[in-house]
């Protein structure tokens, strides 16, 4: 089949997803119901019940298209960051905002700029329109802006930078991004991948969609996925200028947020107790996490997200060995060797008995 297709397509490795939990039950022989699964970084109460309700109220319409332009999700998004309707663009999830920022801003041969360790659909995206990419080294397993503004080139036309970072956790503080975006030349677009944003804690909070009136190349990048509970339903969004989006609107596809998905993000995005409750639990299971890597003698990157990276042992199959052993103990957790980090395990945070089930198997395997 080598025929077919650009060799930027073919030399694309597909994006590697967690483990779902019917394929372990079935690769192993285990019980679906006793599985644990913290590879994914899914909120670990599921969907909001305000979500549920206006699922159910919507799906009376389903033999209907969505509403093409989210007039009413736009709206709502629109009260919440105090930015006009049509600075707003709406994704299937968060991925296709930043496949759709390559597609709207890359030609075949330009650069985009991100850093090492950093989501790997950057780089999908990239390869996805013939792009060529300049990976910034880490500094702690996180973003170096300095070196990061030192690499762009006359050609570069996308940096992706995400904060809080997937798959190390790390954060960026807002002065320390405000400063990188003085420096980045203003024919750049800058995608600002936030998708964790709201597990921030409160000393770390900012409203990075303000930039967005002073940096015209500026793209803020949302999701419903993690903490709003809607993983399934896939719903993202982006703010940014009118010239942005006009042009991102002329690549998205039409009717890329059902109306299911609609009307659940509008209701979970008014549902305040449910992302307290959320990031409560996240704080806590974070501490349970980290005080057993501390007693094991683990190191692992402080995180700012929903999940920790660990580090699992010192040979290059670590990772996967550790990986594979608590798979059969009905645990699923994410390799990031596809990361360049094969000695690390990333685990999502969960109720306190799964975070509880996966220590005790994490032993085990360690013993």
């Amino acid at each position: 089949m080598s025929q077919f297709g650009p060799d930027y397509v073919r030399a694309i490795a597909p994006y590697q997803a967690g483990k779902p939990i019917a394929e372990v039950a079935r690769e192993f022989g285990l019980d679906e119901a006793k599985i644990v699964k913290l590879a994914s970084n899914e909120n670990p109460f599921g969907v909001p019940e305000s979500s549920r309700a206006a699922m159910a109220q919507a799906a009376a319409d389903l033999g209907r298209y969505p509403d093409a332009n989210g007039f009413e999700l736009k709206a709502a998004l629109s009260a919440r960051y105090d930015v006009p309707a049509d600075w707003i663009t709406l994704g299937n999830g968060s991925n296709d905002i930043l496949e759709i920022a390559a597609h709207a801003f890359v030609q075949k041969g330009e650069s985009v700029v991100y850093a090492q360790y950093s989501f790997a659909v950057y780089a999908l995206a990239t390869q996805g329109v013939g792009g060529r990419a300049i990976v910034v080294p880490a500094k702690d397993y996180g973003h170096d802006l300095d070196a990061m503004a030192a690499a762009i080139q006359s050609d570069t036309r996308l940096v992706f930078v995400a904060n809080p970072n997937n798959p190390t956790g790390t954060f960026i503080p807002a002065a320390e991004i405000e400063a990188f975006l003085k420096k980045v030349p203003s024919n750049v677009v800058v995608v600002l991948d936030e998708a964790y944003n709201e597990y921030l804690a409160a000393e770390h909070q900012f409203e990075s969609s303000t930039w967005v009136r002073t940096y015209p190349n500026l793209i803020v990048s949302r999701t419903f996925s993690k903490a709003y509970g809607l993983a399934g339903l896939r719903v993202g969004f982006a703010i940014a200028q009118p010239a942005v989006t006009d042009l991102m609107n002329r690549i998205r596809q039409p009717f890329n947020v059902n109306s299911l998905a609609q009307a659940a993000a509008i209701a979970a995005l008014n549902d305040k107790a449910f992302l307290e409750k959320g990031a409560q639990n996240n704080a806590e299971g974070y501490q349970q996490m980290t005080a057993a890597f501390d007693e094991l003698g683990l190191q692992y990157v402080p995180s700012f997200g929903n999940f920790v990276l660990v580090k699992v042992g010192d040979d290059e199959q670590a990772g996967a060995r550790v990986n594979l052993a608590l798979l059969k103990q009905g645990v699923i957790v994410r390799p990031v060797g596809n990361y360049g980090l094969p000695q690390w395990l990333r685990i999502s945070i969960g109720l306190p008995e799964e975070n509880a089930t996966f220590i005790e198997a994490l032993k085990k395997v360690l013993a």
